[in-house]
């Protein structure tokens, strides 16, 4: 298993094999910027990678492509540190710059009528 570091929150996300950065992060509970849902049709769930670019998959051809679009609007970010959540997997801890992200809020239960 690998750790994601959300910054700058700081929260320290568990990441299971196979597993796309977003994918762990709505398994551990927290919420993460998109409007596809993990489709790979936005860019929202776009991240900086500020360590670890070395233990990163390779980008899938929806995501290279998508992120030429983004690159051209986010023009401080080095655009070989842009990657899509929904995307991407890790095989090492890994380091992301991406706000917005938080913890869920826990559901409010209930109670008589």
């Amino acid at each position: 298993m690998s750790e994601l570091k959300v910054e700058p929150a700081g929260y320290r996300i568990d990441v299971r094999q196979g597993e796309s950065l977003i994918e762990a992060a709505w398994r551990a509970g927290y919420w993460w910027p998109t409007l596809c849902y993990g489709a790979g049709q936005c860019t929202a769930c776009g991240c900086e990678v500020i360590e670890g670019l070395d233990r990163l998959s390779a980008r899938t051809e929806q995501e290279e492509r998508m992120l030429r679009a983004a690159a051209r609007s986010r023009r401080r970010v080095d655009p070989h540190r842009l990657r899509l959540a929904c995307q991407v997997t890790i095989t090492g801890d890994v380091t992301v710059r991406k706000p917005g992200v938080h913890p869920d809020a826990v559901p409010v239960r209930c109670e008589g009528g």
